[in-house]
C-alpha cells in the first residue's frame, strides 16, 4: 500500500450543522448529497467527508452504533499566533465548541487551541515556529 491517505470520512450527526459550520469557514463542498454525505477537498489528493451517522452505520454493516468520533484530532497550521486566535473565534461563531482556548502548548514551542465541530471532530489550530507548510502542501518539520 502506498503511503497516501485519500479520504477521511467522519460520521455526522447533523449534516445541516456540518454544512453551516464549514461554509462559515469558507469551505465549499466538492460533492453534497442531501441527507447522506458531504465531501470537501482538504488537500491535493485528499477529501474530508461527513457521512450521516445512520448511513455510516448502515454502510459499515455491523450491529450497533459505530459513529462516535474519539481519539482523533485534525490539525490546521497557521503562520502566526494571532491567526490561531482569529480562526478559533471564527470557528466558535460558526457553531464550534472551544475545548482549549488559544495558549502555549506543552510540547515543542507550539501555540494552539482545540475546537470541536458539530459532529464532535476536534480540530487543533496551531502555530509552530519550527514547522511550515510549503506552497505545494509539503510539511516541513523542524
Amino acid at each position: 500500500m502506498g503511503q497516501q491517505l485519500h479520504f477521511v470520512t467522519v460520521a455526522a450527526t447533523d449534516l445541516g450543522a456540518t454544512r453551516r459550520f464549514y461554509s462559515a469557514l469558507g469551505w465549499s463542498p466538492l460533492l453534497d448529497v442531501e441527507g447522506e454525505i458531504i465531501f470537501y477537498q482538504s488537500a491535493p489528493g485528499q477529501l474530508l467527508g461527513f457521512f450521516l451517522a445512520a448511513k455510516f452505520n448502515e454502510d459499515l454493516g455491523l450491529r450497533g452504533d459505530h459513529s462516535r468520533v474519539s481519539g482523533v484530532t485534525l490539525a490546521h497550521n497557521v503562520e502566526r499566533p494571532e491567526a490561531v486566535t482569529a480562526l478559533v473565534d471564527t470557528m466558535a461563531a460558526a457553531g464550534g465548541t472551544v475545548l482549549t482556548a488559544p495558549q502555549p502548548g506543552r510540547f515543542g514551542g507550539v501555540f494552539h487551541a482545540h475546537v470541536q465541530d458539530p459532529n464532535g471532530l476536534i480540530w487543533e489550530i496551531a502555530h509552530n515556529p519550527d514547522w511550515r507548510i510549503e506552497p505545494d502542501g509539503t510539511v516541513k518539520l523542524g
